[in-house]
């Protein structure tokens, strides 16, 4: 029967809370003293439920040795960066009539890039952008968008036929809020692609892989990690640092944090009307389940 009163319902709840919480502690006090006395023989530890390890089954999860997929990759628009055979050079903008809070983002993610260029937006349409950045053998658009002065997407543009992706930007924390964090330096890094384990999800990883020299300066030691978990993708940008002569290492933060959300997929330039959507997010289909997972 519900209780009405709100202090009384309040009460109840927490002496349920403490109750479950009590019986749980000593669930494994128990199972802790069980394993001492049996030693060797002791049961395996129980290992918690996540979403992660009770992920639906994916058609399109790939394996790490797929064949397959590494011929398919090895003649994709990414491969010759990939392969050492090109480098890229980014332009990078923002929407038209930006606030002074975009120029924040653009200044953390040029330290984190190298060879890329910032060109202001004006007037001009994606398009024509496009075009006149293929023109200069530009390789890559980025265009940035904001919403209420908060940096809320970014639009990427592989020159000059495509892909084209758009992705909603969450958890932006400035470089120069990060407490302890480094100056980056000029020196190409090392470039981490972790957890994409479909074929939607390596064809994103490449995507965003592609931004950076796969010739790698180990002398800098500076690293950025395009890390995947339940389809947001964390960003993040360090520094390896070695203590006692090498004994010891740990990661100093050089620059931003932010996190990728894939919208859509786009097969060739930006082109709404008439290009072909390889991917598009569809929130009332996907997000049904909270265990299935698209990268």
């Amino acid at each position: 029967m519900p209780i009405g009163n709100k202090i009384k319902r309040s009460e109840v709840y927490h002496k349920h809370k403490n109750k479950k919480e009590k019986e749980k502690t000593e669930r494994k006090l128990k199972r802790k003293r069980e394993a001492e006395e049996l030693g060797t023989d002791a049961p395996p530890p129980q290992v918690p439920k996540t979403l992660d390890n009770t992920r639906e089954a994916d058609d399109t999860t790939v394996a790490a040795d797929d064949e397959e997929v590494q011929m398919d990759e090895d003649e994709d628009e990414f491969s010759d960066y990939f392969k050492r055979l090109k480098e890229p050079k980014i332009m990078i903008t923002t929407r038209p009539k930006p606030s002074g809070a975009i120029y924040a983002f653009i200044k953390d993610i040029m330290a984190m890039v190298p060879n890329m260029f910032y060109y202001p937006r004006k007037t001009y349409e994606i398009r024509d952008m496009q075009k006149w950045a293929a023109n200069k053998a530009f390789t890559h658009l980025l265009i940035i968008g904001e919403k209420n002065r908060l940096v809320n997407q970014m639009l990427m543009i592989h020159l000059p036929v495509g892909p084209c992706a758009l992705f909603k930007i969450s958890n932006y924390i400035a470089g120069e809020k990060i407490r302890g964090h480094g100056n980056s330096t000029d020196h190409n890094p090392e470039v981490i692609l972790n957890r994409f384990t479909t074929r939607l999800g390596h064809r994103v990883g490449r995507f965003c892989g592609s931004l950076f020299s796969h010739n790698p300066e180990f002398r800098g030691r500076n690293v950025v990690t395009f890390h995947n978990q339940r389809d947001f993708v964390f960003v993040r940008f360090h520094r390896y640092m070695f203590d006692n002569n090498g004994e010891s290492a740990r990661l100093q933060e050089l620059g931003c944090r932010f996190t990728l959300k894939l919208k859509w997929l786009m097969s060739s330039n930006f082109d709404p009307e008439h290009a072909e959507y390889e991917w598009i997010h569809k929130r009332k289909e996907m997000d049904a389940s909270r265990r299935k997972f698209a990268l």
